[in-house]
């Protein structure tokens, strides 16, 4: 990396903006906190300041939240089995992302907020996490956090590494910063041939791209989860289920809408609700109960019983465990303008799915399933209510679009081995 002296003017005026920023950041803190508590814990990692030793040598990942911790599981979990001896580090910036990799990974990992890209805190968390590589994962680049990593000689890897259209046009503004924070890194580990094109476009040097595919293909299942999801089935009644995953608030009134238009014509259905964000929890199941639905949830009730018509899953790190229990899922953030959330979970469970117009975060993923018939779009309530009336009506075919989709994610594995590849390039033997 060789900042020009305009690149250096350029990062200490970010570096100046983030500062000036800094009352914003912590107004959102508080707004994030009055909705989910969690955001009002541990203010002291967001700048740098932790509790306990530091490490030496350590194995560094950064994921900042739910979906990019699931996606990093395959690759932690084989840095603990090849490399035992070495420690690693989970950093996070949300508290969902910190709970799923508590849920994961325990005590087995050290875990930390990563602080805000200034100077001084990107400065103290290095000195007390000493990494000797850094795996970012997907789409975080952080200016002042690459050119000191870089600064150190620590090499930088971004892993599974994603760019949208969308977020290249956000990002063009900023280029030449992000540039300069590009070349600094040593790996871009790209999800497709269009990511990694587009990370080109960004500024990232041809020489350091390369596509290793996605690692979330290579998503180990927990051991039993397909007998699990039966045996509860067996508890809850012979009866057609659907789940509602991920959902945001503009999508609550729509998955209402078709549950109720779907018990028309099925009265004992049952639809199993996750929320994408845990403050949401609290109001979907007073939306239900307002709807007059049978409601129960999984920390106040555990299961559904027979009676139960929508039943809220108010937990973290269970949605696999549910995905196996349903016939087809709704996988939300795609009738919102949100960009879609991750198909690949009910895909490698043989689970079809219905996505609405809205998956430009998971372009590649959605086509690949769409193609053999594993995801079918849909554009709000009456579509939707259709799509599940068909998959419930011809159960045979809708097993047959599930089994199309496992065995698709099935054959697109192999980004784990790649990867590894690259990390273990910057590792000790042995």
């Amino acid at each position: 990396m060789h900042e020009s002296m305009g690149q250096r003017l350029l990062r200490g005026l970010y570096s100046l903006v983030s500062r000036l920023a800094l009352p914003f950041s912590l107004y959102y803190l508080i707004w994030r906190g009055l909705r989910q508590k969690e955001y009002f814990d541990r203010w002291s990692e967001r700048f740098a300041f932790y509790r306990g030793d530091g490490l030496i040598e350590s194995v560094w990942l950064h994921a900042v939240s739910v979906g990019e911790v699931n996606a990093a599981a395959p690759l932690v979990a084989a840095l603990r089995q090849r490399h035992p001896h070495l420690a690693l580090l989970i950093t996070t910036t949300t508290p969902t992302g910190s709970a799923r990799a508590q849920a994961l990974w325990g005590e087995a990992v050290r875990h930390v907020y990563l602080p805000y890209d200034l100077p001084g805190a990107v400065r103290h968390f290095l000195e007390h996490f000493r990494p000797r590589v850094a795996i970012v994962m997907e789409t975080e680049i952080w200016p002042n956090l690459f050119a000191e990593l870089h600064r150190r000689h620590i090499p930088i890897i971004i892993a599974n590494a994603r760019l949208s259209e969308r977020s290249l046009r956000g990002y063009r503004p900023f280029r030449s910063l992000l540039s300069s924070s590009l070349s600094a890194v040593a790996h871009v580990a790209a999800q497709s041939q269009a990511d990694a094109e587009r990370y080109r476009q960004l500024g990232a040097p041809a020489a350091i791209v390369q596509v290793t595919g996605n690692l979330k293909y290579d998503l180990p299942l927990p051991d039993g989860i397909v007998e699990q999801g039966r045996a509860w089935r067996g508890h809850w009644g012979e009866r057609p289920v659907w789940i509602a995953a991920s959902t945001h608030p503009g999508e609550e009134d729509i998955v209402l809408d078709a549950h109720r238009q779907l018990l028309a014509d099925h009265p004992g259905a049952l639809l199993l609700w996750a929320p994408r964000h845990p403050e949401r929890f609290a109001a979907v199941i007073a939306a239900s109960e307002r709807a007059g639905f049978a409601v129960r949830a999984r920390r106040a009730d555990g299961q559904p019983d027979p009676s139960t018509s929508v039943f809220v899953i108010d937990t973290l790190g269970e949605l696999m465990s549910f995905y196996a229990a349903a016939d087809i899922a709704f996988v939300g953030g795609s009738l919102d303008d949100i960009g879609g959330h991750n198909l690949l979970e009910p895909a490698a469970l043989g689970v079809p799915a219905l996505v609405g117009p809205h998956t430009y975060n998971f372009a590649e993923i959605t086509a690949l399933l769409v193609q053999v018939e594993a995801v079918q779009r849909i554009d709000g309530a009456d579509t939707l209510v259709r799509a599940l009336r068909t998959a419930i009506g011809d159960p045979i075919d809708c097993r047959r679009r599930g089994e199309a989709g496992r065995l698709r994610i099935a054959a697109e594995r192999g980004a784990l081995a790649r990867t590894l590849e690259l990390v273990e390039a910057h590792l000790p033997v042995g």
